[in-house]
Order: C-alpha cells, then sequence, then structure tokens
C-alpha cells in the first residue's frame, strides 16, 4: 500500500484522493483551509464540456484595450500590478493565434469532453451523487447576427463534437420564459449538467474520502524532503508526514511549491467574481452563458448565481466593486423580470498557465505529481484529472495522449 499525500483539498485533489483510496492507496489529503473553500467554492457550477476554446483566440491582443475600457466588458485589469505581469502577458499572447487556438482546444477536449460521465463515475455509490444535475448548457446571444460573429468559436466547438440547436422568436419564448428581448437567439447544447452548490459538493466529497478510510488534515504544506531525487516526506506546520508520492494540487498557490522542485511556471492568478442571489424569482431554469456579457447564470440550489467575470490583479489586492456592478447589471438586461432578497459576493483566484493548459503528471522522476492549472474549467475538469494522477501513481496505464500536459515543459 502505497502512502500519498495529496496537498490542496480543491476538487482536483479530492478527486485524485478518492481514486486513489479506490485504488488501494493510503492517502492523506491536506490544505491549509477547509475542503472546497478555494477556486472550486465560487466558480459558475457549470459542467463545461464545450469549453474548449482558449481566451487566447486569433486578434486577442488588438481588441484588449477597447475590452478594457469598456464598461460593459467582462475584463478588468489592476493597473498597478500591470507591469509585475509583464512577462507572463508577453508568453500568454503568443498564444493567440490560430495555430496555438486549435491545439489547445484538442488538447482540452480530452480534459474536459466527458465531464458528466466522469463526475457521476468519481460519485459512485457515494452521497456526494446529489449534487450533480444533469442539463443542458445554453449560450444567449442579441441575434442570430451576433451568432454567426462568433463563429470562429463555434467552428471549434463543432469540431469537438458540439452542435448547438438554435431557437428564436416563440420557440425562445417557450423554452427559457425569462430571458429578456434583449436576446433574441439561443444556443442549446445538450448533454451538460451543473452542480447545485459547488463548494458544498466538492467538501461532501472530502467527507466521502474520509468515510472510505483516508485522512483529512487542515494544515499548511511548507515544504517536502527529497531523498536520492525523490520525494520521502512532506513538511506541514503540524509535523511531517511520510510518504511514496504527491500530489500536488493547490491551484494557483501550487508555483511556490513547484520551484522547489525544479519548475518555474509562468502562472497568473485570473481573478475571478460572483454574485450568489437568494430569494430569487424570475431566474433561468439551466445555466445560460449571457454572451454579451460573458456571464453565466447558473440555478443552484441555494438561488442563482452569476459567475464569469476576469480581472487580473495579482494575489494580494482586494476586491474591486466594478465586476461585481457589472453582473447586476448584465442580469437585469438578459433577465429583466430577476428579482432576489439578499446577495453574497465573492471573488477568488482562478490559476492560469500561460499556455492555457493544465499541469498534470509527474515532476521529474520525484514522486511529485502535479494536478493544477485549469484556469476556468477546474471544476469541469477535476474529476478526469485526478483519475489520471491516480493512475500515474497506482501504476494503471491510461488510454489518453498525457504529453500537452506535462509539468515538465516549465523545467527550469
Amino acid at each position: 500500500m502505497r502512502k500519498v499525500i495529496v496537498i490542496g483539498a480543491g476538487i482536483n485533489g479530492v478527486s485524485a484522493a478518492i481514486w486513489l483510496r479506490r485504488m488501494g492507496a493510503d492517502v492523506t489529503l491536506v490544505d491549509k483551509g477547509l475542503p472546497g473553500q478555494g477556486a472550486s467554492f465560487g466558480n459558475a457550477g457549470v459542467l463545461a464540456a464545450s469549453a474548449v476554446v482558449p481566451l487566447t483566440t486569433p486578434g486577442l491582443m488588438t481588441k484588449a484595450p477597447g475590452m478594457l475600457l469598456d464598461s460593459d466588458f467582462p475584463l478588468f485589469m489592476r493597473w498597478g500590478y500591470l507591469p509585475r505581469m509583464v512577462p507572463w502577458l508577453l508568453r500568454y499572447a503568443a498564444h493567440a493565434n490560430d495555430r496555438d487556438t486549435r491545439r489547445i482546444a484538442a488538447a482540452l477536449l480530452p480534459v474536459i469532453g466527458d465531464t458528466l460521465d466522469q463526475h457521476l463515475a468519481l460519485t459512485e455509490g457515494l452521497p456526494s451523487r446529489r449534487f450533480i444535475a444533469p442539463s443542458d448548457y445554453t449560450f444567449a446571444y442579441a441575434s442570430r447576427a451576433a451568432f454567426q460573429a462568433d463563429r470562429y468559436t463555434w467552428d471549434l466547438r463543432r469540431s469537438a463534437g458540439f452542435e448547438p440547436k438554435l431557437l428564436e422568436g416563440d420557440a425562445l419564448r417557450a423554452y427559457e420564459p425569462t430571458l429578456g428581448s434583449a436576446i433574441r437567439c439561443l444556443g442549446v447544447l445538450g448533454g451538460h449538467g451543473h452542480i447545485l452548490d459547488p463548494g458544498g459538493y466538492v467538501a461532501a466529497l472530502a467527507a466521502d474520502f474520509a468515510a472510505m478510510g483516508g485522512t483529512v488534515m487542515q494544515t499548511e504544506v511548507q515544504d517536502v524532503t527529497l531523498e536520492a531525487g525523490q520525494i520521502t516526506e512532506v513538511l506541514t506546520s503540524q509535523g511531517t508526514l511520510p510518504c511514496d508520492a504527491a500530489v500536488l494540487s493547490a491551484g494557483v498557490w501550487s508555483g511556490p511549491l513547484a520551484r522547489r522542485l525544479g519548475l518555474r511556471v509562468p502562472m497568473e492568478s485570473e481573478r475571478g467574481y460572483h454574485l450568489m442571489l437568494r430569494g430569487v424569482s424570475g431566474g433561468p431554469k439551466v445555466p445560460v452563458m449571457v454572451e454579451s456579457g460573458k456571464f453565466v447564470a447558473t440555478p443552484m440550489a441555494e438561488g442563482l448565481r452569476l459567475a464569469g467575470i476576469v480581472e487580473f490583479g495579482g494575489l494580494r489586492a482586494s476586491a474591486s466593486r466594478a465586476p461585481l456592478e457589472l453582473l447586476r447589471r448584465q442580469a437585469r438586461r438578459a433577465f429583466p423580470g430577476l428579482t432576489w432578497q439578499s446577495e453574497e459576493p465573492w471573488m477568488g483566484h482562478r490559476p492560469a498557465p500561460s499556455d492555457s493548459l493544465p499541469l498534470v503528471g509527474e515532476i521529474g522522476k520525484t514522486g511529485v505529481f502535479t494536478a493544477f492549472g485549469h484556469h476556468h474549467i477546474g471544476l469541469t475538469g477535476g474529476p478526469k484529472t485526478g483519475r489520471w494522477v491516480a493512475g500515474l501513481i497506482a501504476g494503471q496505464p491510461t488510454n489518453a495522449d498525457l504529453a500537452p500536459y506535462d509539468p515538465n515543459r516549465f523545467r527550469r
């Protein structure tokens, strides 16, 4: 029985921990906070199998200044932080071309394309299954012309096997009557799903893991010990944890430990915002991506979540007001009958490697395996990532080509 320490109790970490337990490993799941309270808490909750298109599409950098100056566009910058992120930004922008966009999209499909099935497999026989809601995923446009103007993105989705059903007029109103007159074209994709409470789901997965005989510890990881280049223990604020292998799945906070192990990952925080609306009336029945505002409205157990803003400003700056105001404004425009009794804002940090691909695999021959760097698709890709990493540690071969995600592409 191998002893494995999983560092980070978000969706990637708990998924790896559950699959490792099923494969017979002795697993300890370690996080400085409670399970599911980081980026896994604050996402839009969509199991977005079709989200294969990276943000770095052709022409991004010529459009970016206009986006930043447009008060209705969901891209924000803390300008004082800009000088610090220039090296990352230059590497990020270098991928904003057709060849790299298609390469990245092709590499993301194996991670997320069967996400609903992977979440169902992860929760087979577990109480946490109750959080999963199979559903359509819809894309709201001002007009058919606006949909057609998004042809590049949809061509990539079609290449990945996702063909939308377009609804207009009475058919649109019959399908989703809460959408206002500003929305006149709706693209509907079946075979998706959403999570009714993302933070609660990941916490429940951690509880299921503990019920399977796993150990959950709330402590801060400080370092690792290598002997002859192989990990032998993880050092925490509560003491030393011996191990045969470890999984590094601490999201954007994985960088410092990765550097100690020889990786220099060009990664920034993609600061994400959401508003959790409670006591809701007039909201949608399934997740809706409102393309004009690039935000998602997802029905959840507690109400309606509005999410999807991107802000660059590092890990230390406090939350901004403007992204939350934009979410309110855009939601009222798309759903004119929407009302709510209370709201809870949130801001968190999504890990954004410069090449838009997650890091999945072993760092050299150290016995440390990475499972982080998923940008905005962490919830979607977490179960597959955890299953892959667990298989690598347990010596169970996978039928996927993991080369695009190899963490050693960032070896110094």
